[in-house]
C-alpha cells in the first residue's frame, strides 16, 4: 500500500502516520507524524526524482534513461514542481533564532532581542 496517498475509507481523508517501528531492535514509537511533501508523491514521481538527483539534474540523461522527450522530461518537473508547492510552507522566519537557543547558542536574553 502506498501509505503517502492512503485514504480513510470511512470519510476519505487522508491518514497519517501514527506508529514507527525498528524491525532490529523491536522499539516503538507512537504520535502523529507528517508524511514529508517528497513522500506524498507518487511512487513513479519519487523515482522520477531520485532519477534526476542522482544524475545532477541533466534533462538529457533523463531522456535517455526514461526514454521520453525533453519537453516530456520538462512537463513532468513542472507538474511534481506543482505538487510539491502545494505542501511547501516556508519555515518561521524565528525558527533559526529558537534553534539557536534549543542548541545553547543563545541566552534567553539574546533570542527574546532578536525574536523582537
Amino acid at each position: 500500500m502506498d501509505i503517502s496517498k492512503a485514504t480513510c475509507s470511512d470519510c476519505n481523508r487522508p491518514l497519517k502516520v501514527s506508529r514507527m517501528s525498528c524491525p532490529s531492535c523491536s522499539l516503538v514509537v507512537e504520535g502523529n507524524f507528517e508524511v514529508s511533501p517528497l513522500a506524498q508523491l507518487s511512487i513513479d514521481d519519487q523515482a522520477f526524482v531520485m532519477a534526476f538527483v542522482r544524475h545532477h539534474g541533466s534533462i538529457k540523461k533523463m531522456e535517455a534513461l526514461f526514454n521520453i522527450s525533453y519537453p516530456t522530461v520538462k512537463n513532468r518537473l513542472n507538474a511534481i514542481g506543482a505538487a510539491l508547492d502545494h505542501s511547501f510552507t516556508a519555515p518561521s522566519p524565528n525558527l533559526y533564532v529558537l534553534e539557536q537557543l534549543s542548541r545553547g547558542e543563545l541566552t534567553v536574553e539574546e533570542a527574546i532581542e532578536k525574536l523582537t
